[in-house]
């Protein structure tokens, strides 16, 4: 599973089984299906568990705005020629790139299709020059900050060695950005086809990762901040160690629960289009919450490190590849934790960090 993608809940939400999904079956790999008036959905593979991201393309009266890209693939690439020639897309060129955020697998390709359609690229501030930092940082040496943040969860060695020989891998899949892009913000509305779009921006999961919502059309083009059957990861990154990004993430829920119709058509980057958008969030919301409890009464009994909490986190044993995404998380919500005065963090004079109650 990819680094910006979730695990399964712990104590996945009964009211999940209570969602509706109305389009059926994906359109395979290469092909587009049109799910309403000039609105087009196809797919990208993943080389991650989570096998595939989904991508829009929304036709205007000269050509298409496309929504995410997929990564920065051969075999995406060839995905997205053959959806070009197809008749689906009526020999029009692409007019513009919106990405919904900076995670490789809705960023990958849109360096590449901005230059071969000589469009403009379009995404939020903080993203875009997000995603530049860390592109930058293919070809060097991880850094002592950040072996020293792992080393204080609890890292062992092994999985020390194996961060140094995975840093800067982010680049690798993401084609070269434009050096200029239009900057999209929250409260933003884009005519798109002769249909408004209003942009949507939450937080948690990416640093302003934006959504996009038709009224018209009863669409919530949601990326990872809405997905049907994971929970996006949330994460602190060596980069910002103190971050609160958890409680950037409720807040954001609660404001997209309060800012779509509870009966919205919600069309996400994972698993499939589904209506019941607003019983999901408050499941998203009240399973962390949940979570926050189960860490806390972990840290009565005695000091822990973060990678001695994975487990009243996440459903499935952690190890592998799966080691930073799940020590991201939960010192995310340490840091929640310790932000509602509910624990405290002391570093031991070998630099490891211990939680207790506050």
């Amino acid at each position: 599973m990819s680094a910006m993608d979730g695990l399964e809940e712990s104590a996945p939400p009964k009211t999940r089984s209570s969602l509706v999904y109305p389009l059926g079956e994906p359109p395979a790999a290469g092909e587009t299906r049109e799910i309403a008036p000039g609105v087009l959905w196809t797919r990208m593979p993943l080389p991650f568990a989570l096998e595939w991201i989904n991508v829009w393309l929304l036709e205007e009266a000269d050509g298409w705005t496309l929504v995410d890209t997929g990564l920065g693939m051969e075999v995406s690439r060839e995905h997205w020629r053959t959806i070009f020639a197809s008749a689906a897309c009526k020999g029009k060129p692409v007019l513009r790139v919106i990405c919904t955020h900076m995670h490789p697998d809705h960023v990958g390709l849109a360096g590449w299709i901005t230059r071969k359609f000589e469009c403009r690229l379009w995404m939020s501030r903080l993203e875009y020059f997000a995603c530049r930092m860390l592109t930058a940082d293919t070809g060097r040496e991880a850094p002592a900050d950040g072996v020293s943040f792992y080393r204080a969860a609890g890292w062992d060695e092994d999985a020390l060695d194996s961060y140094r020989v995975r840093f800067g891998g982010f680049g690798k899949v993401v084609s070269r950005l434009p050096d200029g892009f239009h900057r999209l913000s929250d409260g933003d509305r884009i005519d798109i086809g002769g249909r408004s779009w209003r942009v949507l921006v939450g937080n948690g999961h990416s640093p302003e990762h934006a959504c996009l919502v038709c009224d018209e059309l009863g669409l919530f083009i949601s990326g990872d901040q809405l997905l049907p059957r994971i929970s996006s990861n949330v994460s602190v990154f060596p980069t910002e160690p103190d971050a609160d990004p958890l409680t950037d993430w409720l807040s954001s829920c609660a404001k997209l629960k309060a800012s779509v119709p509870a009966d919205i058509l919600v069309l996400p980057s994972h698993n499939e289009p589904f209506i019941g958008a607003h019983g999901r969030l408050q499941d998203l919301i009240d399973g962390h919450e949940r979570t926050l409890a189960r860490v806390e009464a972990r840290l009565a009994t005695e000091p822990r490190r973060a990678v001695d909490l994975f487990g009243a986190i996440f459903a499935r044993k952690i190890g592998g590849d799966l080691i930073g995404m799940a020590t991201g998380e939960t010192i995310a919500h340490l840091n929640c934790l310790i932000a509602r005065g509910r624990a405290k963090r002391t570093i031991t004079p070998e630099g490891i960090a211990l939680y207790e109650p506050a």
